[in-house]
């Protein structure tokens, strides 16, 4: 198995997740002018601010993983052929980290978000809050499914890893 090649496409795959991160952060944006320009309700000025924040964050977001994931790229091939053994070992160890940190953030605090803001929902009767419950349900459920897969992403990635540091301790 060539490892470096795996984590190429692992980053190569994670850069393709990270565009939809942009692309809902610019349907997020279109949102905005939507409401800014057709609002005519309360409740429809109400989401004006909301959907905005959200898509500038998922944009942040977004791009911030497609740049990080392309220097990557350049990295791995660099840490690979200097030392295999470390550069298996550094993303071994990089892949555990990231899969404790998906269990706690991903699949623990943004579900209790999501909990929350639909409740906050049902108890608030003010647009400007109910506009801002509304967008973060919205807006963590899409890092909550674009984030699921970079985790599954990330558990095959390291099983791969530790096929290689099986097969590199026996020879």
């Amino acid at each position: 198995m060539d490892i470096l090649k795996t984590a190429n496409i692992w980053a190569k795959d994670e850069i393709f997740s990270s565009t939809f991160f942009i692309l809902f952060g610019i349907l997020f944006v279109l949102a905005t002018i939507g409401f800014w320009q057709l609002g005519k309700s309360e409740m429809a000025r109400a989401f004006i601010f909301p959907s905005l924040v959200a898509g500038i964050l998922l944009l942040i977001i977004g791009l911030g993983l497609v740049y990080t994931n392309k220097s990557r790229i350049k990295q791995f091939t660099n840490a690979y052929h200097q030392d295999a053994a470390a550069f298996v070992q550094e993303e071994f160890e990089r892949a555990e980290k990231t899969i404790s940190e998906y269990q706690t953030v991903v699949f623990k605090i943004i579900p209790i978000i999501i909990i929350l803001a639909a409740l906050l929902i049902l108890f608030i009767d003010k647009a400007n809050w109910r506009a801002i419950c509304i967008t973060t349900l919205a807006m963590m459920s899409v890092i909550l499914i674009i984030d699921s897969n970079a985790h599954a992403r990330m558990v095959v990635y390291k099983k791969q890893l530790e096929l290689v540091k099986e097969t590199d301790l026996k020879n």
